[in-house]
């Protein structure tokens, strides 16, 4: 494995990006805002996954395609921002009263898992992230393997970055106790949830990096 230098420098770098407010974070409150915080948490868990197998596919060279092959990133970058925008709408075209969040909390948090890890799978940012990243802190000429290396490294990341969600999920949940449980004041947060994930959607899809 690294040097314990290049490792410190590893557990600084990651800290900081994970806590560091960013699309996911925002992603995981929005879930929170418009399902609930039950919801949030299975939000955070399907966005962990998602960033899972970004992870497996780094180590694995996966990620390099979307280096190489500009069209793929391009195709894959669409798709994702096309889902957050659809699940966007979504909530704010969905009813307050009697709607999926209070009568089926089961059926929402498991809608919410699915949703997050699919937004984060179809996200090529993360996998360019985990590709750029990885590297600048593994040893070749160490014992373990490279690939051993980046999925180990990778593993890290993805916590770090899990329990920067988890700090999203209890800050949306301070918002919503703030607001109250009137119908409006669900009403405006579902409004609120479902214009972050357009919003993030639009970004993604007009970002040209």
């Amino acid at each position: 494995m690294p040097s314990p230098d290049v490792l410190l420098a590893f557990f600084v770098a990651t800290a900081v990006f994970a806590f560091m407010p960013g699309p996911a974070m925002i992603y995981v409150a929005a879930q929170t805002m418009a399902r609930g915080r039950r919801a949030g948490w299975f939000a955070a868990v399907g966005v962990s996954i998602g960033g899972l197998a970004h992870v497996v596919a780094a180590a694995a060279g996966l990620s390099a395609l979307f280096a190489h092959v500009p069209a793929a990133y391009a195709v894959l970058k669409l798709a994702g921002a096309l889902y957050l925008v659809w699940l966007g709408v979504t909530l704010i075209r969905a009813r307050v009263a009697g709607d999926a969040a209070t009568a089926f909390p089961e059926k929402t948090a498991g809608r919410a898992f699915v949703d997050s890890m699919v937004v984060e799978i179809l996200n090529p940012k993360t996998a360019i992230f985990f590709l750029a990243f990885l590297p600048q802190f593994v040893d070749p000429a160490a014992g373990l393997p490279v690939w051993v290396q980046l999925l180990a490294l990778g593993l890290v990341v993805n916590l770090m970055f899990g329990l920067g969600d988890v700090v999203a999920v209890l800050g949306a949940s301070l918002i919503i106790g703030k607001i109250g449980a009137s119908e409006k004041a669900q009403r405006l947060i579902r409004w609120a949830g479902g214009s972050l994930m357009v919003g993030l959607g639009l970004k993604l899809a007009t970002d040209r990096s």
